[in-house]
């Protein structure tokens, strides 16, 4: 507009100066004088800059004296002067003989400043405005960069936050902008509602998506901001909720924000369509691919007649066959659902049909949006690169890589048209996330006051996913109570020599004081970690450290590590453990984990189990082999109420190879193994002190869990209830001092009510537990409170 504004200016300067103005009649002949004839002129005179000197004005206009130039070339000049964001006025003029270029230039920035910020600190919002010190000022970019900043607030809850901005003339054509902010209060999403749902009830649903009402932790939480990508993220979440229980013809029909202005409160509204829920009817596999047949793939199916409809099991099936046909030789094989409803029956029957794809290939992969995260973490999920035949479920396998990662928000990868008819750009967009994490939570136990346990502990951690955005996870823990130090530095390199296999150590140091004795513990691990299959994974390791045992001050007050008179009696099987002093333990080990666990965070469905083997004897003191397993089984029981069951299993054995087992190498009860009992509260005591049990070299384990909703209660809040069933045995122990009969198999029960927390210090439980069967020598805790975790 303002070049078209200038070349107009520019023609009637030229009609002044040929006296060509009379009348309308006059201005259309000089209209055609011109189009017929160039002007020319002897000199360019550059006026109005303080800055850019006039040869480069000059060389941006391209009129040269004593050359014909016409209207374009001084509306092409204007728009150039324009196009370098230099100028805030260009006005080009022809005075006789001479071209006059009259500028305005844009004024520079001195300092952008921020006033009443204290939710954002002010080098976030330097990086969210466009005007920077040293740069040009515009008015339209002051008014960007108050959308900038209001949205900047509106991303972290703050909708009602204002921004006014305001320019300081510094003179000699400088100015300070100064942005001034209102934070205001935090915007709450009041309430989140569901239309059209009757499978599953609003408190289900509401614990698929990402957006959560807001409540009194929802500072902490920080889940009840609003967004529209969230709100799209969430129609997904349903949408995939939905087809993995059967209903394949689910709908969001619409789902919407509405902010009341008043109380500064959203209600976010779905409104959906749940359909019929179908199962799997026939299955079938149609291969055109010679040598495939159906039978050779028939147990890679993971979809079965009678079978509740599950669109991921159809995906895992199309993955599972696309590997076995490419391992096959088939490098383009297609494999395609083919889905047949029967409306009446409310079946789905699902044809394979495995073809031969058409070639292509992949010329470039393109990856966007990661400024933090190195492109190489992102390229190395991919088992295809620039050349490799194109393969979509490798490249969806590669995206549920991504995203399981935990470094982006949202992973998209599409594909646009290569510079062949053959090939293709794969095209990688994410957006990414914080990664660093700060944790703090802590427990309560009445534990074992021989061994130095129970009582209020704490513990803190700062943990980065993505060090230096090179993929690489990082932690550094401490904590302790009363009577206990801990710390702890970890660091994993998850593609270790550009493979994909895992590596890293732990290093740490432990300190108990305890009634009798202290203890001191410094250790450390290397481990290499190596995925099998999706669900089936290994890792192994080489463990050493040194534990330094001595008597407490109350048993030994002069310090010459000899017992002497402590508060109460000692049993001998912890004065010969304690004299012994120092213990090096040297030992390998290797775990097996099957993981099929539908969400880590709070499971519903799948299988976690592991299994462990240690050998100790590599040099050291210790001298055994040590046998672990535990497996846990989820299962939802009732969907719609959202009630979940799980079944435990465990067991641990230990075998001296060389040396006598040590006390403190024997197996010990925890809140783990059985609750309702003390923390080393059963099994083999001690012949002349019952009340110190010494451990056992065999143990088995059992629990029966159902947990639900708590009633009343937000879901927002992360709280569930459960109840449980718990029965143990430790048996074994060849310590001369194990009382008769005590090591035998004797088996324990108890029965008790949880409260489970997701809170923000990570996932916490209150169990009180009731013993139903127990032996005389039993130390019984009713209560306990820890970290909830049964994998």
């Amino acid at each position: 507009m303002k070049a078209g504004r200038h070349f107009v200016s520019a023609v009637s300067a030229l009609a002044l100066s040929t006296g060509l103005v009379a009348s309308g009649a006059f201005a259309v002949q000089f209209a055609a004088v011109v189009a017929a004839q160039a002007a020319v002129v002897s000199s360019i005179d550059v006026r109005g800059n303080r800055r850019v000197d006039n040869a480069t004005i000059r060389e941006y206009v391209g009129i040269q004296p004593g050359r014909n130039f016409g209207p374009s070339d001084i509306d092409e000049g204007v728009k150039r002067l324009f196009g370098t964001g230099l100028f805030a006025d260009v006005r080009i003029n022809q005075v006789g003989s001479t071209l006059v270029i009259q500028v305005d230039e844009y004024a520079i920035v001195n300092q952008v400043i921020f006033q009443g910020n204290r939710k954002i600190k002010d080098a976030n919002l330097s990086q969210a405005v466009q005007l920077k010190p040293r740069g040009t000022y515009s008015d339209s970019a002051l008014e960007a960069d108050t959308q900038s900043i209001r949205q900047a607030y509106s991303a972290i809850g703050r909708d009602d936050a204002s921004v006014s901005a305001r320019t300081i003339d510094l003179g000699d054509n400088r100015v300070n902008v100064v942005f001034e902010i209102n934070e205001g209060d935090r915007t709450k999403i009041a309430n989140i509602n569901f239309v059209g749902n009757n499978a599953f009830s609003a408190r289900r649903l509401k614990e698929v998506i990402s957006t959560k009402s807001s409540n009194v932790l929802s500072f902490l939480f920080r889940d009840d901001l609003y967004s529209e990508d969230r709100l799209r993220a969430d129609e997904e979440a349903l949408r995939r909720f939905y087809y993995n229980r059967g209903y394949a013809d689910f709908r969001v029909i619409s789902s919407y924000a509405e902010l009341d202005e008043t109380r500064n409160e959203y209600t976010v509204s779905f409104t959906v369509e749940e359909g019929d829920r179908y199962t799997f009817g026939n299955v079938s596999i149609d291969s055109t691919l010679e040598g495939v047949d159906e039978a050779s793939l028939r147990s890679l199916v993971k979809t079965s007649p009678g079978k509740v409809y599950s669109a991921k099991d159809v995906e895992d099936t199309i993955i599972a066959l696309t590997e076995r046909v490419v391992g096959m030789g088939y490098a383009f094989a297609q494999v395609t659902p083919r889905g047949d409803r029967d409306f009446e029956n409310r079946t789905i029957s699902v044809a394979y049909a495995v073809d031969q794809g058409a070639r292509t290939y992949i010329e470039r992969i393109e990856i966007r949006g990661n400024s933090r995260t190195r492109d190489y973490v992102i390229r190395r999920e991919f088992d295809v690169s620039e050349g490799d035949a194109f393969n979509q479920v490798m490249v969806q396998r590669a995206k549920r890589r991504l995203e399981s990662l935990n470094y982006f928000t949202s992973v998209n990868v599409s594909t646009v048209p290569g510079s062949q008819p053959d090939q293709v750009y794969l095209v990688i967009d994410v957006v990414e996330k914080s990664t660093g994490e700060f944790s703090i939570g802590a427990g309560y136990s009445t534990g074992d006051e021989t061994r130095g346990t129970g009582g209020v502990s704490v513990e803190g951690s700062v943990s980065e996913r993505n060090f230096l955005g090179r993929g690489q996870y990082i932690k550094v823990s401490a904590g302790g109570g009363k009577n206990s130090r801990d710390y702890g530095l970890s660091f994993t390199e998850p593609y270790f020599l550009g493979r994909r296999i895992s590596a890293g150590f732990d290093v740490f140091r432990r300190t108990r004081n305890s009634t009798y004795y202290d203890t001191e513990e410094t250790g450390a691990t290397v481990r290499l970690g190596l995925p099998i299959t999706r669900a089936l994974s290994t890792q192994v390791a080489y463990n050493y450290s040194v534990q330094d045992y001595s008597y407490s001050s109350d048993c030994d007050d002069n310090d010459d590590g000899i017992l002497g008179d402590c508060p109460g009696d000692i049993g001998q099987a912890y004065v010969d453990a304690i004299e012994q002093g120092k213990w090096v333990k040297s030992s390998v080990s290797g775990t097996l984990l099957f993981n099929t666990i539908d969400n880590m965070n709070n499971p519903r469905s799948g299988i976690y189990a592991t299994f462990t083997g240690e050998f100790a004897g590599l040099g050291g003191d210790a001298e055994w082999l040590k046998l672990t397993g535990r497996a846990t089984y989820y299962h939802t029981l009732l969907a719609e109420q959202d009630v979940v069951a799980l079944l435990s299993v465990g067991g641990g054995h230990i075998v001296e190879t060389g040396r006598d087992l040590r006390l403190f190498d024997y197996f010990q009860n925890t809140s783990r193994i059985i609750r309702g009992f003390e923390s080393s509260g059963i099994g083999p005591v001690d012949s002349t002190r019952p009340e110190d049990h010494l451990g056992g070299t065999t143990y088995f384990n059992a629990t029966a869990e159902v947990q639900f909703p708590l009633p009343l209660l937000p879901e927002s809040l992360g709280l569930k209830g459960a109840v449980f069933a718990d029965a143990a045995t430790i048996y074994g122990n060849s310590l001369p001092q194990v009382q008769a009969g005590s090591a035998d198999m004797n088996w324990r029960a108890s029965i008790g009510a949880s409260v489970l927390w997701a809170s923000p210090f990570g996932p916490l439980r209150v169990d009180y537990a009731v013993p139903v069967v127990k032996e005389d020598t039993d130390e019984v805790q009713n209560f306990n409170i820890g970290i909830s975790t049964r994998f």
